[in-house]
């Protein structure tokens, strides 16, 4: 408004003349007031508007399409070419104060979000840090440490290998038919690497390790092999991550399992019930379960069994419920690991460990333990 007024100042005389040779007498001055009640008006409506979006509707009012200026803007063109000289720059002015009015404003509403939002993420440095808690072992990693422990009072050794494998050592050596569809892509990561008949493969069990730790074991003493003399038993257990095409609420495509071998020249099926048996009843802390030993079928084993347990209190009390394929070791699978199956003789097992998780810690859904929610995992600690 105060450009208007200068302005205005400046060219009173143009307005006087203008007066003098105009019949319509007093439109300067009547425009003038209008304009400087526009600026008003404007400022008016500016200070009042609490927010960006407000603003900018009172700003549609004044210099959008449809607004005021804009309108006065188009009136000019009935007025002769000295009016239109005289009164376009008085609207031009007006404009510009109009303009600065709402720069000054859009500022003022920026310093006010800023200042807002310092205020909220304020930090008082006066208050205690907080406490780093301690950290813990996942579950399932728990169920591990468990099982090795057990298996390892009993005289088994633990293996490990490469979760990478080569076709020959997950299927081949194991006794697994080229059709068995196990070995279908619905069933087997297959990764880069190897060639199209030996393909690689992320390991759908930890049986492998077993078949690697055999090798190892027999050319360690192969010399008494040789001799006819007796060779150490074969007491080890393989636990680690497998991967199987399989997904929901009780499987994964990554689980882990742990496959035990006890191979020898005086070891019956009897030695796997004792063992199993002995093993559940440590992990579970309870000698009141019941096992069972369903006849099935595992190619790298001969007899198979599927292995039940039934739970005597609880949710499951009553119930069988499927926790490992066992069986004694199948004469190929002995061959392949470089003995001769009349002579030595043994048994295997599989358990998944996630499923003893869940069974020793009573968590209904296998997706916990991969959401990563310390929630979840601070229970374990």
């Amino acid at each position: 408004m105060h450009d208007v007024q200068q302005w205005q100042t400046r060219n009173w005389p143009f307005f006087l003349g203008l007066e003098r040779v105009s019949r319509r007498p007093f439109v300067a001055y009547e425009t003038m007031n209008e304009l400087d009640e526009l600026v008003t008006n404007a400022r008016t409506g500016f200070e009042g508007a609490s927010t960006p979006a407000e603003l900018e509707n009172v700003k549609a009012r004044f210099l959008g399409k449809s607004g005021r200026l804009t309108e006065l803007m188009k009136g000019l063109a009935a007025l002769s070419v000295e009016e239109k000289r005289i009164r376009g720059g008085a609207i031009n002015a007006t404009k510009q104060a109009i303009e600065a009015a709402l720069i000054e404003r859009r500022q003022a509403l920026a310093e006010q979000e800023l200042q807002s939002q310092l205020k909220s993420e304020a930090l008082d440095v006066s208050l205690p840090g907080r406490r780093r808690g301690p950290g813990g072992l996942h579950p399932v990693s728990l169920t591990m440490e468990r099982i090795e422990l057990i298996f390892g009072s009993m005289g088994f050794e633990v293996a490990q290998g490469p979760e990478i494998e080569t076709d020959w050592f997950n299927f081949t050596a194991l006794n697994t038919p080229e059709d068995h569809p196990a070995r279908s892509m619905h069933d087997t990561f297959y990764v880069e690497g190897g060639t199209q008949t030996a393909p690689n493969l992320l390991r759908t069990h930890t049986s492998p390790v077993q078949v690697r730790h055999a090798l190892q074991h027999v050319k360690r003493h192969q010399n008494k092999i040789d001799a006819g003399l007796p060779m150490p038993e074969i007491r080890v257990i393989a636990p680690g991550r497998t991967y199987r095409v399989d997904s929901d609420a009780t499987h994964s495509p990554m689980f882990h399992q742990c496959e035990g071998l006890w191979l020898g020249e005086n070891v019956s099926f009897k030695d796997l019930k004792v063992v199993f048996a002995d093993f559940c009843r440590m992990f579970f802390e309870s000698e009141d379960l019941n096992l069972r030993f369903r006849p099935s079928f595992f190619p790298f084993t001969e007899p198979s069994a599927e292995i039940d347990i039934q739970f005597p209190s609880g949710p499951l009390a009553g119930r069988w419920l499927e926790v490992a394929g066992s069986g004694q070791v199948h004469p190929k699978v002995v061959t392949a690991m470089g003995l001769d199956p009349e002579r030595h003789i043994g048994f295997a097992f599989g358990m998944g460990l996630d499923r003893f998780t869940m069974l020793r810690y009573g968590v209904n859904d296998l997706r916990l333990f991969f959401d990563g929610d310390i929630r979840f995992l601070s229970q374990f600690r």
